[in-house]
């Protein structure tokens, strides 16, 4: 119990910061993201963020898929690798992970407890701002990695990269996944204002991997990695793939990179996922350039036991519920592509998965950019149920449902993802398809609500 209580108010703490996850309207002002302070309260804590060789990981798509295969394959050769991403989908604490193992509930607690005076310290100076829940969570992943003894550590950028507070990193590598237009309201308008901010990440004279990208994206980060006397590896050109047919259990792949060349039986749907993969692989090869021990046996391991959850996730085989983030025009456009690979025409006995009816459980964040999303999606469905999520970010569904009507569609509308998902499934077959996209938030609540119903496994 007195564990129990320490964990909440460790909880209580870290939301009692400014959270730019949870405002309805992020600031702009690069003011409100000075690393100066991750620099101070990292200084009291004794720099743990130099203690352990990093990758690091930017991008505006796949940055999370990519960092939870580099941080499998490394376990697969043996290393005690830490891995930190953002945000989680049902516990906070799937941020910090080592070994695949989420942080303790009383180790986090005890954590905030011994910094909280740092912070506080830090935060009553505040000459250079205050610092924010992100921040914090940043420095907690770093001191536990550090108290746990890892000996490599994945780190995932949280918006944008220049500023983010993970970039004060000194990586063994650096990774910038695909680009494309999200969060416009702090990162930039166009794909080049975008890249740049991703590109803040480069480091001099730190080898850095580049998923493919934009025409205007890939000359930014060519530019910066020029500037920074950064080698760069373009994934695409120094490394390739080719997949093989999607089956029940995911895809299979094989990977020539610039040392070998890998096949794996990748358990992660989508034809976005081989991209991410050949990044991984491209960033796995400049670590064992580096002096990693990496034999082409744990590429593939790693690669094969990879776990990913929300990201074109089969939930349910009857009938068909599908979850996916995508939460951009661009992702939205690989989630379509995606679905009519696997469930390709209606119906299709030779799919990997053949289906009939398609409802889309739609919803999304203020910042995004709906009249994209439900242009690349809504045409392929048979209907649609519109939702908002009780997040504080969340786009009024009335928003949504007049997007979706401007393509011709009348949607269902429902007043919270549960009654969403009860329209949806309501009357489904066997082999009806149900897919919940638009954001994050709302797979995560998804799968909260997917737990009480009484469905068959993925």
């Amino acid at each position: 119990m007195i564990e129990n209580r320490a964990y909440a108010e460790a909880l209580r703490f870290l939301h009692s910061l400014t959270d730019y996850e949870t405002v309805p309207e992020r600031p702009r002002d690069a003011a409100n993201f000075d690393l100066r302070r991750m620099d101070e309260l990292l200084a009291r804590l004794g720099n743990p963020h130099l203690a352990v060789p990093a990758v690091h990981i930017a991008g505006t798509k796949g940055k999370g898929s990519t960092a939870a295969m580099v941080a499998s394959v490394l376990e697969a050769a043996g290393y005690r690798t830490g891995l930190y991403t953002s945000p989680h989908l049902l516990d906070i604490r799937e941020r910090i992970r080592v070994g695949g193992a989420m942080i303790p509930a009383a180790e986090l607690a005890a954590l905030v407890a011994g910094l909280r005076p740092e912070v506080e310290a830090v935060n009553r100076r505040a000459a250079y701002g205050k610092l924010t829940t992100f921040e914090v969570l940043t420095a907690l992943g770093f001191v536990y990695f550090r108290r746990e003894g890892v000996s490599a550590a994945v780190f995932e950028a949280g918006l944008g990269g220049r500023l983010d507070a993970t970039n004060v990193l000194r990586p063994q590598v650096s990774v910038i996944t695909a680009i494309s237009r999200d969060h416009t309201e702090v990162l930039g308008d166009t794909i080049a204002q975008i890249a740049r901010e991703k590109a803040g990440i480069i480091k001099p004279g730190v080898v850095v991997v580049s998923s493919p990208q934009p025409p205007e994206a890939e000359l930014v980060i060519r530019d910066a990695a020029r500037s920074q006397a950064a080698a760069l590896v373009e994934v695409g050109r120094a490394v390739r793939w080719k997949g093989g047919l999607p089956g029940p259990a995911g895809q299979t792949l094989r990977i020539t990179g610039r040392c070998g060349v890998y096949d794996t039986a990748l358990p992660l749907w989508g034809a976005f996922q081989q991209e991410n993969a050949a990044t991984a692989v491209a960033a796995l090869e400049v670590l064992r350039e580096g002096g990693f021990r990496l034999p082409a046996e744990s590429f593939c391991q790693g690669l094969d036991q990879v776990s990913w959850p929300g990201r074109f996730q089969l939930v349910s085989r009857s009938p068909r519920v599908i979850l996916d983030g995508a939460h951009n025009q661009d992702s939205a456009r690989r989630l379509r592509e995606a679905l009519e690979s696997y469930c390709g025409a209606r119906p299709d006995p030779a799919a990997a998965l053949p289906v009939e009816r398609r409802t889309l459980v739609l919803g999304t964040s203020l910042d995004k950019d709906i009249e994209g999303i439900a242009a690349e999606l809504v045409p392929w469905f048979d209907a649609v149920v519109v939702t908002e999520t009780r997040h504080a970010r969340a786009m009024p569904r009335e928003k949504v449902a007049a997007a979706v009507s401007r393509l011709g569609i009348a949607p269902q509308v429902s007043a919270d993802l549960p009654a969403a998902l009860s329209a949806a499934l309501g009357g489904a077959g066997r082999r009806d398809l149900i897919c919940v996209t638009g954001s994050l938030f709302l797979v995560a609540e998804a799968m909260a609500a997917l737990k009480h119903l009484p469905l068959s496994g993925g």
